[in-house]
C-alpha cells in the first residue's frame, strides 16, 4: 500500500485548500476498518494529529483547527479528505495521512504554506 497525499500549495491567510489522501492498493476491509488521521509537521516540530475519522464515522479535531477543518472519507473511491478553511500562517506544515495505528508506510506528505 502506498499513501499518496495531494492538494497542498501556497495560499493567503483566510484561504482554503482541500487535501486528498489516497492509499493506493489498499483493500476495502483495511480502508473501512481503520480510523484515518491527518497529521501535520511544521519545520523543526513533531508530527501532530490534526483530524481523525473513526470507524463509527465520528470526527475528532485538534483544538487549533476546530471549526475550520473538516475530515471526510469517500468509501467508494477510498480517499480521505481534509477541507481546510480560514487558513492561518500557523497552519503551515507538511500534511500526512495514515491510519490511527500507523499501519501503512508513510507517504511523502503534501506541503501547505499559508502566507500572512
Amino acid at each position: 500500500v502506498r499513501l499518496v497525499e495531494s492538494g497542498g500549495g501556497l495560499v493567503q491567510a483566510g484561504g482554503s485548500l482541500r487535501l486528498s489522501c489516497k492509499p493506493s492498493g489498499i483493500i476495502t476491509s483495511v480502508f473501512n476498518g481503520n480510523d484515518w488521521v491527518w497529521y501535520r509537521q511544521a519545520p523543526g516540530g513533531q508530527r501532530d494529529l490534526v483530524a481523525r475519522f473513526t470507524t463509527t464515522r465520528s470526527t475528532i479535531y485538534a483544538d487549533s483547527v476546530k471549526g475550520r477543518f473538516t475530515i471526510s472519507k469517500d468509501y467508494a473511491k477510498k480517499i480521505v479528505y481534509l477541507q481546510m478553511n480560514s487558513l492561518k500562517p500557523e497552519d503551515t506544515a507538511v500534511y500526512y495521512c495514515n491510519t490511527l495505528k500507523e499501519s501503512v508506510d508513510w507517504g511523502q506528505g503534501t506541503q501547505v504554506t499559508v502566507s500572512s
